[in-house]
Protein backbone atom coordinates (compact mmCIF):
# COMPACT_ATOMS: atom_id res chain seq x y z
CA UNK A 1 0.00 0.00 0.00
CA UNK A 2 1.32 3.35 -1.16
CA UNK A 3 1.51 5.89 2.18
CA UNK A 4 1.45 9.50 0.87
CA UNK A 5 1.80 12.39 2.52
CA UNK A 6 1.28 15.70 1.26
CA UNK A 7 3.76 16.47 -0.65
CA UNK A 8 3.86 13.39 -3.01
CA UNK A 9 -0.11 12.95 -3.14
CA UNK A 10 -0.93 15.93 -5.38
CA UNK A 11 1.71 14.66 -7.86
CA UNK A 12 0.22 10.70 -7.40
CA UNK A 13 -3.36 11.87 -8.16
CA UNK A 14 -2.46 13.84 -10.95
CA UNK A 15 -0.77 10.66 -12.60
CA UNK A 16 -3.93 8.66 -11.77
CA UNK A 17 -5.78 11.45 -13.56
CA UNK A 18 -3.46 11.44 -16.98
CA UNK A 19 -4.26 6.83 -17.08
CA UNK A 20 -7.99 8.20 -16.73
CA UNK A 21 -7.84 10.16 -19.75
CA UNK A 22 -5.64 8.14 -21.86
CA UNK A 23 -7.51 4.97 -20.84
CA UNK A 24 -4.58 3.25 -19.75
CA UNK A 25 -6.86 0.99 -17.46
CA UNK A 26 -4.49 -1.46 -16.18
CA UNK A 27 -2.00 1.03 -14.80
CA UNK A 28 -4.59 2.98 -13.30
CA UNK A 29 -6.07 -0.13 -11.59
CA UNK A 30 -2.25 -1.05 -10.63
CA UNK A 31 -1.70 2.52 -8.61
CA UNK A 32 -5.05 3.30 -7.59
CA UNK A 33 -5.79 0.07 -5.54
CA UNK A 34 -2.31 1.20 -4.05
CA UNK A 35 -4.08 3.17 -2.04
CA UNK A 36 -6.21 3.37 1.43
CA UNK A 37 -10.28 3.83 0.60
CA UNK A 38 -10.00 6.97 2.41
CA UNK A 39 -7.56 7.89 -0.34
CA UNK A 40 -9.60 6.45 -2.68
CA UNK A 41 -12.82 8.96 -1.44
CA UNK A 42 -10.80 11.43 -1.62
CA UNK A 43 -8.96 11.17 -5.18
CA UNK A 44 -12.68 10.55 -6.74
CA UNK A 45 -14.05 13.87 -4.65
CA UNK A 46 -11.45 16.01 -6.95
CA UNK A 47 -12.14 14.87 -10.06
CA UNK A 48 -14.48 16.96 -12.56
CA UNK A 49 -17.73 15.16 -13.51
CA UNK A 50 -16.45 14.03 -17.04
CA UNK A 51 -13.38 12.25 -14.90
CA UNK A 52 -15.90 10.78 -12.64
CA UNK A 53 -18.26 9.25 -15.34
CA UNK A 54 -15.01 7.66 -16.70
CA UNK A 55 -13.90 6.29 -14.00
CA UNK A 56 -16.98 3.93 -13.78
CA UNK A 57 -15.91 2.38 -16.30
CA UNK A 58 -12.57 1.80 -14.88
CA UNK A 59 -14.07 -0.04 -11.31
CA UNK A 60 -16.59 -2.81 -11.06
CA UNK A 61 -20.08 -1.87 -8.97
CA UNK A 62 -18.53 -3.82 -6.38
CA UNK A 63 -15.43 -1.73 -6.02
CA UNK A 64 -17.40 1.54 -6.58
CA UNK A 65 -19.57 0.69 -3.32
CA UNK A 66 -16.32 1.08 -1.48
CA UNK A 67 -15.68 4.33 -2.11
CA UNK A 68 -19.50 5.42 -2.31
CA UNK A 69 -20.10 4.45 1.00
CA UNK A 70 -17.76 6.86 2.66
CA UNK A 71 -19.10 10.05 0.53
CA UNK A 72 -21.37 12.51 2.38
CA UNK A 73 -25.05 12.03 1.62
CA UNK A 74 -25.52 14.84 -0.61
CA UNK A 75 -22.83 14.13 -2.78
CA UNK A 76 -23.77 10.36 -2.54
CA UNK A 77 -27.08 11.61 -4.48
CA UNK A 78 -25.42 13.77 -7.05
CA UNK A 79 -23.33 10.32 -7.98
CA UNK A 80 -26.19 7.83 -7.65
CA UNK A 81 -28.83 9.65 -9.90
CA UNK A 82 -25.40 9.86 -12.46
CA UNK A 83 -24.93 6.18 -12.93
CA UNK A 84 -26.74 3.51 -15.29
CA UNK A 85 -29.57 1.62 -13.44
CA UNK A 86 -27.85 -2.06 -13.52
CA UNK A 87 -24.54 -0.12 -12.02
CA UNK A 88 -26.12 1.42 -9.64
CA UNK A 89 -28.30 -1.72 -8.31
CA UNK A 90 -25.66 -3.91 -8.35
CA UNK A 91 -23.45 -0.92 -6.43
CA UNK A 92 -26.00 -0.77 -3.77
CA UNK A 93 -26.35 -4.82 -3.71
CA UNK A 94 -22.60 -4.59 -2.74
CA UNK A 95 -22.88 -1.89 -0.13
CA UNK A 96 -22.95 -2.92 3.67
CA UNK A 97 -26.79 -2.99 4.65
CA UNK A 98 -26.54 0.01 7.25
CA UNK A 99 -25.18 2.31 4.26
CA UNK A 100 -27.39 1.26 2.03
CA UNK A 101 -30.19 2.01 3.98
CA UNK A 102 -28.47 5.47 5.21
CA UNK A 103 -28.28 6.34 1.87
CA UNK A 104 -32.01 5.11 0.64
CA UNK A 105 -33.46 6.60 4.30
CA UNK A 106 -32.43 10.04 2.47
CA UNK A 107 -34.63 9.99 -0.42
CA UNK A 108 -38.03 10.57 -0.85
CA UNK A 109 -40.00 7.24 -0.49
CA UNK A 110 -41.26 7.02 -3.91
CA UNK A 111 -37.16 7.14 -5.05
CA UNK A 112 -37.09 4.57 -1.71
CA UNK A 113 -38.97 2.36 -3.77
CA UNK A 114 -37.53 2.98 -7.56
CA UNK A 115 -33.98 1.64 -6.40
CA UNK A 116 -35.17 -1.15 -3.72
CA UNK A 117 -36.95 -2.54 -7.29
CA UNK A 118 -33.56 -2.84 -8.39
CA UNK A 119 -32.24 -5.06 -6.10
CA UNK A 120 -33.47 -8.78 -5.76
CA UNK A 121 -35.89 -9.48 -2.78
CA UNK A 122 -33.75 -10.63 0.02
CA UNK A 123 -31.54 -7.54 -0.33
CA UNK A 124 -34.76 -5.29 -0.13
CA UNK A 125 -36.26 -6.87 2.60
CA UNK A 126 -32.95 -6.25 4.58
CA UNK A 127 -32.89 -2.46 4.05
CA UNK A 128 -36.47 -2.58 4.39
CA UNK A 129 -35.88 -4.02 7.92
CA UNK A 130 -33.84 -1.19 9.17
CA UNK A 131 -36.09 2.25 6.93
CA UNK A 132 -38.87 0.72 9.74
CA UNK A 133 -36.44 2.19 12.44
CA UNK A 134 -36.00 6.01 13.15
CA UNK A 135 -32.81 7.13 12.51
CA UNK A 136 -31.17 8.63 15.53
CA UNK A 137 -32.09 5.08 17.15
CA UNK A 138 -29.52 1.93 17.62
CA UNK A 139 -31.95 0.06 14.60
CA UNK A 140 -31.93 2.79 12.46
CA UNK A 141 -27.60 2.76 13.39
CA UNK A 142 -27.26 -0.90 13.12
CA UNK A 143 -26.02 -3.39 10.54
CA UNK A 144 -27.41 -6.99 9.29
CA UNK A 145 -24.81 -8.22 8.60
CA UNK A 146 -23.25 -10.06 11.61
CA UNK A 147 -22.40 -13.71 13.15
CA UNK A 148 -24.98 -15.64 14.85
CA UNK A 149 -24.25 -19.17 16.34
CA UNK A 150 -25.71 -21.43 18.11
CA UNK A 151 -24.80 -22.37 22.12
CA UNK A 152 -24.28 -26.26 20.71
CA UNK A 153 -21.78 -25.76 18.30
CA UNK A 154 -18.64 -26.61 18.79
CA UNK A 155 -15.35 -24.22 17.76
CA UNK A 156 -14.62 -26.47 14.56
CA UNK A 157 -18.41 -26.01 13.43
CA UNK A 158 -18.21 -22.32 13.98
CA UNK A 159 -14.98 -22.08 12.32
CA UNK A 160 -16.28 -23.33 9.24
CA UNK A 161 -19.11 -21.39 9.33
CA UNK A 162 -16.96 -18.28 9.84
CA UNK A 163 -15.01 -19.19 6.34
CA UNK A 164 -18.79 -19.15 4.91
CA UNK A 165 -20.46 -15.98 6.40
CA UNK A 166 -16.95 -13.76 7.04
CA UNK A 167 -16.96 -12.19 4.12
CA UNK A 168 -20.24 -10.73 4.27
CA UNK A 169 -20.20 -9.54 8.01
CA UNK A 170 -19.08 -6.14 8.38
CA UNK A 171 -16.98 -7.58 11.75
CA UNK A 172 -16.19 -10.71 12.95
CA UNK A 173 -14.78 -9.44 15.91
CA UNK A 174 -17.57 -10.87 18.55
CA UNK A 175 -19.58 -13.92 17.59
CA UNK A 176 -22.71 -13.38 18.62
CA UNK A 177 -24.35 -16.86 20.55
CA UNK A 178 -28.38 -17.00 20.09
CA UNK A 179 -30.74 -20.04 21.31
CA UNK A 180 -33.76 -21.64 19.38
CA UNK A 181 -35.57 -18.48 19.24
CA UNK A 182 -33.06 -16.43 18.17
CA UNK A 183 -32.97 -14.83 21.62
CA UNK A 184 -29.20 -13.23 22.36
CA UNK A 185 -27.71 -15.34 25.26
CA UNK A 186 -23.79 -15.11 25.09
CA UNK A 187 -21.21 -13.68 22.98
CA UNK A 188 -17.40 -15.41 22.43
CA UNK A 189 -14.50 -12.99 20.90
CA UNK A 190 -12.67 -14.08 17.85
CA UNK A 191 -9.40 -14.33 20.37
CA UNK A 192 -11.60 -17.33 23.04
CA UNK A 193 -12.04 -18.81 19.51
CA UNK A 194 -9.06 -19.09 18.21
CA UNK A 195 -7.24 -20.45 21.55
CA UNK A 196 -10.06 -22.66 22.94
CA UNK A 197 -9.90 -26.87 21.69
CA UNK A 198 -11.55 -27.09 18.21
CA UNK A 199 -13.72 -30.02 19.99
CA UNK A 200 -15.13 -27.55 22.89
CA UNK A 201 -18.27 -26.68 23.15
CA UNK A 202 -18.77 -22.40 22.46
CA UNK A 203 -21.55 -22.69 25.54
CA UNK A 204 -18.51 -23.71 27.67
CA UNK A 205 -16.29 -20.74 26.18
CA UNK A 206 -19.08 -17.97 25.88
CA UNK A 207 -19.80 -15.04 28.04
CA UNK A 208 -23.21 -14.83 29.33
CA UNK A 209 -23.02 -11.51 30.03
CA UNK A 210 -23.70 -10.09 27.32
CA UNK A 211 -24.14 -5.95 27.23
CA UNK A 212 -26.74 -5.44 24.47
CA UNK A 213 -29.46 -2.41 23.67
CA UNK A 214 -32.94 -2.21 22.23
CA UNK A 215 -33.67 -0.89 19.09
CA UNK A 216 -35.49 2.23 20.24
CA UNK A 217 -32.40 3.30 22.10
CA UNK A 218 -31.34 6.62 21.27
CA UNK A 219 -28.31 6.72 19.35
CA UNK A 220 -26.57 9.49 21.59
CA UNK A 221 -27.13 6.99 24.27
CA UNK A 222 -25.36 3.70 22.15
CA UNK A 223 -22.62 5.87 21.60
CA UNK A 224 -22.16 6.12 25.16
CA UNK A 225 -22.28 2.62 26.13
CA UNK A 226 -20.06 1.74 23.52
CA UNK A 227 -17.46 4.66 24.52
CA UNK A 228 -17.34 3.43 28.27
CA UNK A 229 -17.47 -0.16 27.11
CA UNK A 230 -14.47 0.24 24.44
CA UNK A 231 -16.51 -2.08 22.16
CA UNK A 232 -16.26 -2.52 18.58
CA UNK A 233 -19.24 -3.58 18.00
CA UNK A 234 -23.01 -3.55 20.28
CA UNK A 235 -25.82 -6.15 19.55
CA UNK A 236 -29.21 -4.67 19.10
CA UNK A 237 -32.39 -6.47 20.41
CA UNK A 238 -36.06 -6.14 20.07
CA UNK A 239 -38.76 -6.25 22.68
CA UNK A 240 -38.45 -10.11 22.61
CA UNK A 241 -34.53 -9.93 23.71
CA UNK A 242 -34.22 -11.17 20.06
CA UNK A 243 -30.69 -10.51 18.09
CA UNK A 244 -31.97 -7.91 15.06
CA UNK A 245 -28.60 -6.49 13.96
CA UNK A 246 -25.35 -4.98 15.71
CA UNK A 247 -23.87 -1.14 16.14
CA UNK A 248 -19.93 -0.72 14.94
CA UNK A 249 -17.45 1.28 16.26
CA UNK A 250 -17.79 3.46 12.59
CA UNK A 251 -20.87 4.07 13.03
CA UNK A 252 -20.42 5.51 16.39
CA UNK A 253 -17.55 8.00 15.50
CA UNK A 254 -20.16 8.70 13.14
CA UNK A 255 -22.77 9.23 15.29
CA UNK A 256 -20.17 11.45 18.16
CA UNK A 257 -18.96 13.78 15.44
CA UNK A 258 -22.73 14.83 14.00
CA UNK A 259 -23.83 14.84 17.84
CA UNK A 260 -20.99 17.14 18.71
CA UNK A 261 -22.11 19.47 15.62
CA UNK A 262 -25.32 19.50 16.78
CA UNK A 263 -24.72 20.76 20.48
CA UNK A 264 -22.27 23.30 18.75
CA UNK A 265 -24.80 24.37 16.65
CA UNK A 266 -27.37 24.77 19.85
CA UNK A 267 -24.01 26.16 21.88
CA UNK A 268 -24.00 28.55 19.29
CA UNK A 269 -27.39 29.79 19.19
CA UNK A 270 -27.99 28.52 15.98
CA UNK A 271 -31.27 26.45 15.39
CA UNK A 272 -29.92 23.38 13.75
CA UNK A 273 -26.46 22.34 11.64
CA UNK A 274 -25.41 25.39 10.08
CA UNK A 275 -22.97 24.04 7.63
CA UNK A 276 -20.82 25.12 4.51
CA UNK A 277 -23.43 23.90 2.09
CA UNK A 278 -26.24 26.16 3.68
CA UNK A 279 -26.97 29.31 1.38
CA UNK A 280 -27.52 32.74 3.32
CA UNK A 281 -31.05 32.78 3.49
CA UNK A 282 -31.49 28.93 5.07
CA UNK A 283 -28.53 30.47 7.51
CA UNK A 284 -30.26 33.77 8.10
CA UNK A 285 -33.46 31.98 9.16
CA UNK A 286 -31.86 29.94 11.33
CA UNK A 287 -29.97 32.32 13.32
CA UNK A 288 -32.58 35.22 13.19
CA UNK A 289 -35.09 33.77 15.87
CA UNK A 290 -32.45 33.44 18.67
CA UNK A 291 -30.96 36.76 17.48
CA UNK A 292 -34.15 38.65 17.75
CA UNK A 293 -34.67 37.29 21.02
CA UNK A 294 -31.47 38.05 22.52
CA UNK A 295 -32.19 41.09 20.94
CA UNK A 296 -35.32 41.71 23.45
CA UNK A 297 -33.51 40.24 26.50
CA UNK A 298 -30.16 42.79 25.57
CA UNK A 299 -32.69 45.56 25.89
CA UNK A 300 -33.02 45.00 29.70
CA UNK A 301 -29.12 45.96 29.77
CA UNK A 302 -29.89 49.60 27.51
CA UNK A 303 -32.75 49.69 30.35
CA UNK A 304 -30.71 49.61 33.31
CA UNK A 305 -27.91 51.68 31.97
CA UNK A 306 -31.15 54.30 31.04
CA UNK A 307 -32.51 54.17 34.72
CA UNK A 308 -28.96 54.84 36.47
CA UNK A 309 -28.30 57.78 33.94
CA UNK A 310 -28.21 60.07 36.66
CA UNK A 311 -25.48 58.44 38.14
CA UNK A 312 -23.89 58.19 34.89
CA UNK A 313 -23.96 62.11 34.43
CA UNK A 314 -22.22 62.74 37.99
CA UNK A 315 -19.20 60.22 37.26
CA UNK A 316 -19.30 59.88 33.81
CA UNK A 317 -16.01 57.61 33.53
CA UNK A 318 -18.10 55.21 34.80
CA UNK A 319 -18.95 54.72 31.24
CA UNK A 320 -15.54 53.46 30.40
CA UNK A 321 -16.28 49.94 32.22
CA UNK A 322 -19.29 48.92 30.81
CA UNK A 323 -17.77 46.80 28.29
CA UNK A 324 -15.49 44.99 30.83
CA UNK A 325 -18.01 43.97 33.29
CA UNK A 326 -20.15 42.99 30.86
CA UNK A 327 -17.60 41.08 28.26
CA UNK A 328 -15.64 39.64 31.55
CA UNK A 329 -18.89 38.16 32.76
CA UNK A 330 -20.41 37.10 30.27
CA UNK A 331 -16.68 34.83 29.23
CA UNK A 332 -17.03 33.83 33.07
CA UNK A 333 -20.53 32.25 32.81
CA UNK A 334 -19.81 31.19 29.01
CA UNK A 335 -16.67 28.88 30.55
CA UNK A 336 -18.96 27.55 33.29
CA UNK A 337 -21.88 26.15 31.16
CA UNK A 338 -19.04 24.82 28.86
CA UNK A 339 -17.75 22.33 31.35
CA UNK A 340 -21.37 21.98 32.73
CA UNK A 341 -22.98 20.85 29.47
CA UNK A 342 -20.37 18.90 28.60
CA UNK A 343 -20.42 16.79 32.07
CA UNK A 344 -24.28 16.59 31.08
CA UNK A 345 -24.10 15.13 28.08
CA UNK A 346 -21.91 12.15 28.70
CA UNK A 347 -23.34 11.71 31.97
CA UNK A 348 -20.29 12.54 34.19
CA UNK A 349 -22.23 14.54 36.55
CA UNK A 350 -25.11 12.13 38.76
CA UNK A 351 -27.34 13.33 40.51
CA UNK A 352 -24.84 12.56 43.98
CA UNK A 353 -22.00 15.09 42.17
CA UNK A 354 -24.21 18.13 41.06
CA UNK A 355 -23.76 19.54 44.60
CA UNK A 356 -19.70 19.35 44.73
CA UNK A 357 -19.80 20.49 40.92
CA UNK A 358 -21.75 24.10 42.22
CA UNK A 359 -19.35 23.97 45.24
CA UNK A 360 -16.44 23.80 43.11
CA UNK A 361 -17.79 26.47 40.74
CA UNK A 362 -18.70 28.84 43.58
CA UNK A 363 -15.32 28.28 44.54
CA UNK A 364 -13.90 28.69 41.29
CA UNK A 365 -15.63 32.19 41.01
CA UNK A 366 -14.91 33.46 44.15
CA UNK A 367 -10.95 32.81 43.12
CA UNK A 368 -11.33 34.43 39.78
CA UNK A 369 -13.26 36.85 40.91
CA UNK A 370 -10.68 38.23 43.70
CA UNK A 371 -7.90 38.07 41.71
CA UNK A 372 -9.47 39.39 38.47
CA UNK A 373 -11.44 42.38 41.15
CA UNK A 374 -7.58 43.01 42.83
CA UNK A 375 -6.01 43.45 39.38
CA UNK A 376 -8.53 46.23 38.03
CA UNK A 377 -8.85 47.65 41.20
CA UNK A 378 -4.93 48.22 41.03
CA UNK A 379 -5.36 49.34 37.31
CA UNK A 380 -7.73 51.86 37.79
CA UNK A 381 -6.36 53.75 40.94
CA UNK A 382 -2.92 54.05 39.28
CA UNK A 383 -4.39 55.32 36.02
CA UNK A 384 -7.37 57.31 37.06
CA UNK A 385 -5.72 57.78 40.69
CA UNK A 386 -8.99 57.42 42.26
CA UNK A 387 -8.95 54.93 45.11
CA UNK A 388 -12.62 54.77 45.70
CA UNK A 389 -13.51 54.33 41.99
CA UNK A 390 -11.03 51.39 42.03
CA UNK A 391 -13.06 49.96 44.47
CA UNK A 392 -16.42 50.31 43.02
CA UNK A 393 -15.02 48.63 39.89
CA UNK A 394 -12.94 45.41 41.60
CA UNK A 395 -15.81 44.96 43.91
CA UNK A 396 -18.46 44.97 40.68
CA UNK A 397 -16.06 42.66 39.26
CA UNK A 398 -15.77 40.33 41.41
CA UNK A 399 -19.51 40.09 42.58
CA UNK A 400 -20.09 39.54 38.69
CA UNK A 401 -17.81 36.97 38.77
CA UNK A 402 -19.14 34.93 40.99
CA UNK A 403 -22.81 35.30 40.18
CA UNK A 404 -21.63 35.11 36.08
CA UNK A 405 -20.08 31.13 36.99
CA UNK A 406 -22.79 30.30 39.25
CA UNK A 407 -25.75 31.09 36.29
CA UNK A 408 -23.56 29.42 34.06
CA UNK A 409 -23.57 26.34 36.04
CA UNK A 410 -26.98 26.33 37.28
CA UNK A 411 -29.03 27.05 34.18
CA UNK A 412 -27.58 24.21 31.95
CA UNK A 413 -29.12 21.97 35.30
CA UNK A 414 -32.22 23.69 35.44
CA UNK A 415 -33.23 22.87 32.20
CA UNK A 416 -32.01 19.45 31.54
CA UNK A 417 -34.83 18.95 35.21
CA UNK A 418 -37.23 20.65 32.21
CA UNK A 419 -36.75 17.39 30.14
CA UNK A 420 -35.06 20.04 27.84
CA UNK A 421 -31.73 19.36 25.63
CA UNK A 422 -28.76 21.30 28.03
CA UNK A 423 -27.23 22.20 25.40
CA UNK A 424 -29.85 24.92 24.45
CA UNK A 425 -28.62 27.21 26.95
CA UNK A 426 -26.51 28.40 24.55
CA UNK A 427 -23.45 30.78 25.19
CA UNK A 428 -24.86 34.04 23.72
CA UNK A 429 -27.76 33.28 26.02
CA UNK A 430 -25.78 32.98 29.16
CA UNK A 431 -23.85 36.25 27.78
CA UNK A 432 -26.73 37.98 27.48
CA UNK A 433 -28.26 37.46 31.06
CA UNK A 434 -25.06 38.05 32.66
CA UNK A 435 -25.15 41.27 30.94
CA UNK A 436 -27.82 42.85 32.25
CA UNK A 437 -26.79 40.66 35.82
CA UNK A 438 -23.56 42.66 35.78
CA UNK A 439 -24.87 46.43 34.84
CA UNK A 440 -27.37 45.60 37.71
CA UNK A 441 -24.51 44.95 40.06
CA UNK A 442 -22.16 47.64 38.71
CA UNK A 443 -24.32 50.28 38.77
CA UNK A 444 -25.84 49.26 42.30
CA UNK A 445 -22.27 49.62 43.71
CA UNK A 446 -21.67 52.93 41.95
CA UNK A 447 -24.77 54.67 43.22
CA UNK A 448 -24.40 53.05 46.46
CA UNK A 449 -20.77 54.62 46.64
CA UNK A 450 -21.52 57.55 45.12
CA UNK A 451 -20.49 59.82 47.49
CA UNK A 452 -17.76 58.66 47.98
CA UNK A 453 -16.65 59.06 43.87
CA UNK A 454 -17.80 62.86 43.86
Amino acid sequence: MVILDETNKEEFFRELVRFIELGQIELFRKDFFDLHVYEQTEFFQGLNEEDQNRLFQFLSPEEMADIFQHLPIKEQKIIFGRLEPTYASAMLAQMYVDDAADFLGELEVENQDQYLKLLNVEEAKEIKSLLNYPEDTAGGLMTTEYVAIPAFYTVQQVIMQLKKEAPDAETVYYLYVVDEEHRLVGVCSLRDLIIADSSALIKDIMSEHVVSVYAGLDQEKVADIVQKYDFLALPVIDEQERLVGIVTVDDVMDVMSEEATEDISKFSAINGHDLFDTNSFESAKRRLPWLIMLLFIGMGTATIIGHFQATLQQVTILAVFIPLIGGTGGNAGTQALAVVVRGLSIGEWEKKDLLHMLRRELGTGLITGTVAGLMITLITYFWQGNPMLGLVVGLSLFCTLVVSTLSGATIPILIQRLKIDPAVASGPFITTINDIVGMMIYFGIATLFMSFLL
